[in-house]
């Protein structure tokens, strides 16, 4: 089945459902990156029907929107570029967010990440995103996180300028609660929300998921692989490379791992009567839960992107999608 799209809130830009995810081609927090393979993983994603490409000017400083830029640069008008601004190295405003090192986060790192939605922050982060991107226009635009020390009316006001110039197309939100989001929406129209969602990340069923649901906004879920633990690769015995932020978080233990390869175990019959992939069956689940617009789906190399891509045609009956409900629930929540 060819890919389906689905519309981008209020937009009206028509998105692929699965996303091409570009945190990891920035190499910082996911134990580094090869440039050209990363280039070829998205040149294979669009090749296959996805034209969403979400990315961030903190993903490698700055490096995974290079990458992509130079993947998209002779072939701009299939891709609907997204990325986001709003978290900024070693200011000395807006809300400390952490500490990192070139490798990764590290509470003793020499860089300092603080959230600032500044109006004059995000004038700058967007020419500076541009120039990464190759490009004179961002189809959506999203604030990474949300800075408690700007006004989200001021935040809104220089979106909606960006907008109005032409250097945006859409706005949106990231890691936001429904009332940050309703303070945008009494400035103008919101048209996404992305947040982490998957099999075992299912924390805004609570709030977000139905505010976008009864607001109209698209929900871009990031993490629908669970960063690797839902693909059936990433076993209780695989080792983590040094700078991999998975490697020293208690929920990739070697103890979640193996209660994750069970549920695994549990639905990859399904996978195997329909003849897909562990991967492919995830990614369907998680476009069928109601709300879940776009599923963002990160990829190292070509065969990996191509084997996301084709997760966008994959639909489940009620009766498969009760098994897998199942087999969540008995999985309960990962400590």
């Amino acid at each position: 089945m060819a890919m389906r799209k689905r519309i981008l809130g209020s937009s009206g830009i028509e998105a692929s459902v699965v996303g091409f995810g570009a945190w990891a081609l920035g190499g910082w927090m996911w134990g580094g990156t090869d440039e050209r393979e990363s280039i070829d993983a998205i040149h294979a994603a669009l090749d296959a029907g996805v034209d969403l490409i979400d990315t961030a000017a903190i993903y490698g400083f700055g490096l995974s929107e290079r990458i992509v830029g130079r993947a998209i640069r002779d072939r701009r008008d299939r891709v609907v570029l997204a990325t986001k601004c709003a978290l900024v190295c070693n200011p000395d405003v807006g809300m400390p967010r952490f500490r990192s090192t070139a490798l990764g986060a590290d509470p003793d790192g020499h860089v300092s990440i603080h959230v600032h939605t500044h109006p004059n922050s995000i004038r700058r982060e967007v020419e500076a995103s541009l120039r990464r991107l190759q490009t004179d226009y961002i189809d959506l635009y999203q604030t990474h996180a949300q800075d408690e020390t700007t006004p989200i009316a001021d935040t809104m006001g220089a979106l909606l300028d960006l907008k109005q110039q032409g250097k945006i197309r859409a706005i949106g939100v990231s890691n936001a609660t429904a009332s940050q989001m309703e303070a945008y929406c009494r400035v103008g129209p919101l048209d996404t929300d992305q947040e982490s969602y998957s099999m075992i990340d299912r924390k805004i069923e609570g709030d977000q998921l139905p505010f976008c649901r009864n607001h109209g906004l698209a929900m871009l879920a990031y993490s629908p692989l669970g960063r690797g633990m839902l693909t059936g690769k990433f076993g209780p015995d695989r080792e983590l490379a040094e700078g991999d932020h998975r490697r020293d978080n208690p929920l990739y233990s070697v103890e979640n791992r193996r209660r994750v390869s069970t549920l695994l175990d549990t639905i990859r019959p399904i996978a195997q009567k329909r003849g897909i992939t562990l991967p492919q069956l995830v990614i369907a689940w998680t476009l069928h839960q109601p709300g879940i617009t776009h599923a963002l789906v990160g990829a190292r190399n070509r065969e990996q992107a191509e084997e996301n891509a084709a997760g966008g045609g994959v639909l489940l009956t009620d009766e498969e999608l009760g098994m897998i409900d199942r087999a969540i629930v008995m999985l309960g929540t990962l400590a």
